[in-house]
């Protein structure tokens, strides 16, 4: 039960070419309903309704050996076969059970990603480059994916080749093989048009043409076909024989750094589970430190023997790797993933622990002239509250890019992965209290647009004695009653001789604001017993409406 730091292979760094393994579950629907309930019986298939009439989407290998097909009406299908299981497929349902389904196939390789061209389950596609050597070599690793599907009752072939598509293909219309890139090019000329996961229209007029193997495909000119089957055609046949690079969409986010455990016994204790964890921690931040990197995200993956995987994941106040935080923020998270019904299912046999949001971490030198801020123990109290009470309890004030002063900030949660840096430009300089609404006062000035000699606020008069400004804040460009102009308009005669007009500008449709009402000229007035205030004027003199005055804010 020794740990198994996931590292690529040295023929892998050396950039040998890379190796993908495909799985084709050609009954997954019906596989799935009676491994969820065993209590259905066989021959199974499953219907939808289309066109007003119900057909047959999905029928079992017990189905098929009694001449059923798929499409065929349910009317038929019951006069052929009078004890036939019948059920309403649910695709919504089909779907997510493969998404978790192939999550779960990331204990063999952290790449894992469900190809959709053709159904939006069944096809599951792994990155092994550089994994095989854990297991002990390919073919071990494809005997072993294969025989632990097929154990549990699943319809499954797979196979291994240098291309995605030349994998698809293979698993499809050969079985079970692992292809070099020796006899890739062979393999694949010898497979039939489908295999290239067409669509059914360009099958059936490559039918027509008499082109029935992928060979005879390749030996007519590319200009005639991408002329009438179109680029995607081409691309196609480029990508299944490595001309083109085709790239997967892993579903689990890819991560540079993870450690995992397998149990020759699966667990299904939490304490267990943390504990692993605890271990993992110790594994995880001696590889960060070797590489001279702290993580700020961290994901704990529980693995069950049901071909499920739970996640767990959780921030860091900043980059850290010590592993003693790390299990103790798991830890304490861990109280409310057990409120949320932790369900180890028959049992949990491999547990990985991944980190992300990786960036440099010097290693730091405690000397005897350190002044400890005490700022490392507040990101420490807040990881530990966060962790225990959800990530939106803790709050932290984020600043935000406006003139306005009650918009300026808002609250966000304190623990995030940092994504964006922080505000850079200079801030000026407010007030450490504001009030939530400013509110209505009476100022009394020298002259109209001079300084407040006096105020009245909450029916208390104040004498100001010293006052500074005004500070003119206005409303954000994009909130002004102007709109914005992309295209300059042009005069018909204003135009040149031979030259266009232009288009008509385009208006975007943002609500209108009065930019004079908008705008407030803010005053730091002071009083007679040294208290300062931050009141602003709302409007001019000379408009049509008299200007408003308002206190917002309390300077210390």
């Amino acid at each position: 039960m020794a740990l198994q730091p996931c590292l690529l292979s040295p023929d892998v760094k050396a950039g040998t070419g890379r190796r993908f393994l495909s799985l084709f579950l050609p009954d997954w629907p019906t596989d799935y309903l009676k491994r969820r309930e065993p209590e259905l019986s066989t021959p199974l298939a499953l219907y939808e309704k289309i066109k007003g009439g119900l057909q047959l989407a999905a029928i079992d290998t017990e189905a098929a050996k009694r001449g059923l097909r798929v499409g065929q009406s349910v009317a038929d299908a019951r006069a052929l076969v009078p004890r036939l299981a019948i059920r309403e497929l649910d695709r919504p349902m089909l779907e997510n059970a493969f998404a978790s389904f192939a999550d779960w196939h990331s204990n063999a390789s952290p790449l894992v990603s469900v190809l959709t061209d053709i159904t939006p389950y069944g096809d599951l596609i792994l990155d092994i480059t550089g994994v095989p050597h854990l297991f002990g070599g390919e073919k071990i690793m494809l005997s072993m994916m294969i025989s632990r599907l097929r154990q549990v009752g699943y319809t499954v072939s797979g196979a291994i080749a240098p291309t995605i598509g030349a994998a698809w293909a293979v698993s499809h219309f050969v079985g079970n093989r692992i292809v070099t890139p020796k006899t890739m090019v062979t393999l694949l000329d010898s497979l039939p048009i489908p295999a290239l996961r067409l669509g059914r229209d360009q099958i059936a007029a490559l039918t027509q043409m008499g082109l029935l193997t992928i060979g005879q495909v390749r030996q007519r000119p590319r200009k005639p076909l991408q002329a009438r089957f179109g680029a995607s055609f081409l691309i196609r046949l480029d990508q299944a024989y490595g001309e083109i690079e085709e790239r997967m969409t892993p579903r689990l986010p890819v991560v540079e750094h993870f450690v995992e455990r397998r149990f020759h016994e699966p667990i299904s204790q939490l304490d267990d589970v943390l504990a692993a964890a605890r271990e993992l921690a110790q594994k995880l931040c001696a590889a960060l430190e070797t590489d001279g990197l702290g993580a700020q995200t961290f994901h704990l993956f529980l693995y069950r023997v049901d071909h499920k995987v739970m996640t767990l994941s959780l921030n860091a106040a900043r980059l850290t790797r010590d592993p003693q935080h790390i299990a103790s923020l798991f830890h304490h998270r861990a109280q409310r993933f057990e409120v949320e019904e932790f369900d180890p299912g028959f049992g949990i046999d491999m547990v990985r622990l991944a980190a992300s949001s990786l960036d440099r971490l010097d290693v730091a030198q405690l000397g005897a002239f350190e002044t400890e801020n005490g700022a490392a123990d507040i990101d420490r109290l807040t990881d530990r509250l966060t962790s225990r009470l959800g990530p939106t309890a803790v709050l932290k004030v984020e600043l935000v890019e406006s003139h306005i002063p009650e918009r300026a900030a808002r609250l966000a949660p304190a623990v995030v992965a940092e994504t964006e840096s922080p505000l850079s430009r200079p801030r000026p300089r407010r007030p450490l209290r504001l009030l939530p609404m400013p509110e209505l006062v009476r100022i009394n000035a020298e002259v109209p647009d001079g300084l407040p000699a006096s105020m009245i606020w909450r029916r208390q008069p104040y004498r100001l004695i010293k006052g500074a400004g005004p500070e003119r804040l206005g409303a954000e460009w994009w909130r002004k009653r102007e709109r914005l102009q992309l295209v300059e308009e042009v005069e018909p005669e204003e135009l040149e001789p031979g030259e266009k007009a232009k288009q008509p500008p385009y208006v975007a449709a943002l609500p209108l604001h009065d930019p004079e009402a908008s705008t407030r000229d803010y005053y730091l007035v002071e009083d007679t017993d040294g208290r300062r205030f931050w009141v602003f004027r709302q409007g001019f003199y000379d408009g049509d409406l008299p200007p408003a005055w308002y206190l917002h804010g309390f300077f210390p």
